[in-house]
């Protein structure tokens, strides 16, 4: 097929893809052209809603028209799927998934990809090392692919901004691709760095030895629909006061963005309130109930979605109207990539930034959890290396890291080919491993200047999309003439008085759960505590209560400003014992409590004891005692669970006269501390206080940190 007749029909592929009246892009046709002529590889860097995914849905339509194998598109989210799904039917491409939400449909699937049906398989990343899929499905994919997308490739760099380990199992790949698989790679948000990186990585294998044989196409970044602007406004309760008066003024529907889980669902129930359909969106959210929040969204069933970042790459709807920040993401390319979810479809947008002074508090929070030190990653490696193959849970008796951060580290590990998954677990290679310090360091500093200019977004009183632009290092940044510094006029920061005061009556409403736990971590045994398994009925504590969380946007500051490391251990504040109350009093417990028990506390016994105090004399109930911290131990903040059951099992113990107290007591304890974490010291000391007469123990604390 010559070079017109082949570009007709790709110009008909793309008017069944987006309507009878659209024409290929000059870099989409040179994009299509390279892929299916030339077989090369390719880097697009264009904005959102430029048409990337048209892309490959043409040359996928292409190349199997010219008998080539099916496309194999890498991308990271559940939504970005199931919106890729619907579009390739459009332009008469069968596309299926393989990924963790339909494990029901994958032997279907791979029944219809061997009988040629399908014309693209969607994977996540994860699904590159799962070891069933890797070892007896990957190999026989990668021999018959027609095409390899790489979709939301600023992941596979250290330098993007929303870096996954797993991306990086794509070199492998890429060199046991045939020579002549074309590849092709796509973003929208990467600077100069991120190109290089990833065009780098591209070039690896096969006949593309040299990175300048990766074809970049890269064109501007300017979204004309959209108005950006940024409104400071004092309080967390102005600022939601400001949402609950011009929600209805904005434009369609929308996305609210937050930067933690418990911010969402404070906004969202505060919003419903105040008579608005929203709901609330995150990575905590039921993969059903995420489902449903799309759908809704799409349909226009709701004013707007209150969402974390989990709600990101790859949501498309067309006509999205407005996209408002509370509180501003730690880098402005994540914040382009998120306000790029709208004006796709319309002419104008709206994008508005509300920062807040906890912000770089919660940026601090994140970066805490970035590549541990060098020591920590060796403890993994010499687990690994002692023992043989452990399951995560297993691994973590024997190392002082999260289950998150630990499953991090063994993709990384895995990638750098330390460590390989297998069934059943993980376990050493052998091969020699070099923990590269210096790209830590180099990813920590780059992770500063990110926050920093961040805030010169903030401050700047030039165009906001021009700063945003060359952030990303587009050529083409210049003035939108559309922001708030352009045009000089914005929102106006006045708040209605009685929405103020509702919001921060919304906020001050004190009360969370704090769920009980009910296993044991695995591998106890290995750390000298003889326990396993399910909590037996009579050893668990009740589903407790906080006043409010670390994160929250109301509650939270006063809390983290009370439990700050180096804050002076004080009696409890009048504020915190009336909130206190007020959840107590509003606790439907089965039976009410009939005493009240402090548990001893290193850092800030002044503060618990008064706590505990307080609440049993305004209950008038009887002070119990405290319970001992034994002398001769240190306190261990493990980082996972094992290891922390481990530290607390030896911290406590109760002394005659409390085990006395309590033995033979018709009704519930309530059990009193600063803040709970990992909800293992409630578990722990619960447990004594059950052995010893306790009939149930309900924890209290001030702050959950969750």
């Amino acid at each position: 097929m010559d070079e017109e007749a082949l570009r007709e029909l790709a110009e008909e592929r793309l008017r069944a893809l987006a309507g009878p009246d659209a024409a290929l892009r000059e870099d989409q046709w040179a994009a299509i052209r390279a892929l299916v002529l030339e077989r090369r590889r390719a880097l697009v860097v264009q904005r959102t809603g430029w048409g990337k995914s048209a892309v490959y849905f043409i040359a996928t339509a292409l190349l199997r028209e010219l008998g080539e194998g099916p496309t194999v598109i890498v991308s990271p989210l559940l939504a970005l799927m199931r919106n890729q799904v619907a579009a390739a039917a459009n332009a008469d491409v069968h596309a299926a998934t393989i990924n963790s939400a339909n494990p029901e449909e994958w032997n279907d699937v791979e029944e219809r990809m061997a009988s040629g049906e399908v014309d693209v398989l969607l994977v996540s990343p994860e699904r590159l090392n799962n070891p069933d899929f890797r070892d007896t499905i990957l190999p026989e994919l990668t021999q018959s692919a027609g095409l390899l997308v790489v979709d939301e490739a600023h992941c596979i760099s250290d330098w993007g901004h929303d870096f996954r380990p797993d991306y990086r199992r794509l070199r492998t790949l890429l060199t046991e691709l045939p020579e002549g698989v074309p590849v092709l790679a796509t973003t929208a948000t990467a600077n100069d760095r991120v190109v290089a990186d990833v065009s780098e990585q591209l070039g690896v294998g096969g006949e593309f030895t040299d990175p300048q044989e990766t074809l970049v196409l890269r064109g501007t970044l300017d979204r004309e629909s959209l108005r950006l602007g940024v409104l400071r406004l004092p309080t967390a309760q102005a600022r939601l006061g400001w949402l609950a008066g011009q929600l209805k003024e904005l434009p369609g529907s929308g996305i609210i963005y937050t930067l933690t889980v418990a911010a969402a669902h404070e906004i969202t129930s505060y919003l419903r309130e105040q008579g608005y359909e929203v709901a609330a969106y995150s990575g905590r959210t039921d993969p059903a109930e995420r489902e449903q929040a799309e759908a809704d969204l799409l349909n226009n069933r709701v004013k707007a979605l209150v969402a974390t970042s989990a709600l990101g790459m790859g949501f498309d709807k067309p006509d999205l109207g407005f996209v408002v920040h509370v509180g501003a993401p730690s880098s402005p390319i994540a914040y382009y990539q998120q306000i790029g979810r709208a004006g796709r479809g319309v002419q104008r947008a709206e994008v508005l930034l509300l920062p807040g002074p906890e912000d770089r508090e919660i940026w601090s929070y994140f970066a805490s959890l970035a590549f541990p030190p060098e020591p920590t990653v060796r403890a993994v490696l010499d687990a690994l290396t002692e023992h043989g193959k452990l399951s995560t849970a297993a691994l973590e008796p024997h190392v002082e890291l999260g289950r998150n951060r630990l499953e991090m580290v063994l993709k990384v590990l895995d990638v750098d080919g330390a460590v390989q998954r297998v069934k059943g677990g993980w376990e050493a290679t052998g091969e020699p491993w070099h923990y590269d310090a210096e790209r830590y360091r180099r990813i920590e500093v780059e992770r500063q200047a990110e926050q920093q200019a961040m805030l010169d977004y903030q401050a700047t009183t030039s165009c906001r999309m021009e700063f945003l632009r060359r952030q990303l290092d587009d050529p083409h940044a210049e003035p939108c003439g559309r922001c708030d510094n352009c045009t000089g006029s914005g929102y106006s920061a006045e708040v209605d008085e009685q929405a103020v005061q509702q919001a921060q009556e919304r906020l001050q409403r004190p009360g969370v759960d704090i769920a009980p736990r009910k296993m044991w971590p695995s591998g106890m045994s290995a750390l000298g505590v003889e326990v396993s398994g399910k909590l037996p009925a009579d050893e668990q504590t009740t589903t407790g209560r906080a006043v409010g969380r670390l994160t929250d946007i109301g509650w939270g500051n006063r809390l983290r400003e009370l439990l700050a490391t180096g804050a002076p251990d004080q009696e409890l504040p009048d504020d915190l014992f009336q909130a206190a109350i007020k959840v107590l009093a509003a606790w439907e417990w089965e039976r009410r409590p009939v005493g009240v028990v402090a548990l001893g506390s290193r850092t800030r016994p002044k503060l618990v004891r008064s706590l505990a105090e307080r609440i049993a004399g305004i209950g008038r109930l009887p002070l119990l005692g405290e319970v001992l911290t034994n002398p001769n131990t240190t306190p261990n903040r493990a980082t996972n669970s094992a290891q922390r059951v481990a530290s607390l099992w030896r911290q406590f113990k109760l002394d005659d006269e409390l085990a006395g107290a309590l033995s033979g007591l018709d009704g519930p304890v309530l059990l009193m501390d600063d803040y709970a974490d990992t909800g293992w010291t409630a578990t722990v000391v619960g447990r004594m206080l059950r052995q010893a007469g306790a009939p149930e123990v309900l924890p209290f604390t001030l702050a959950s940190t969750s």
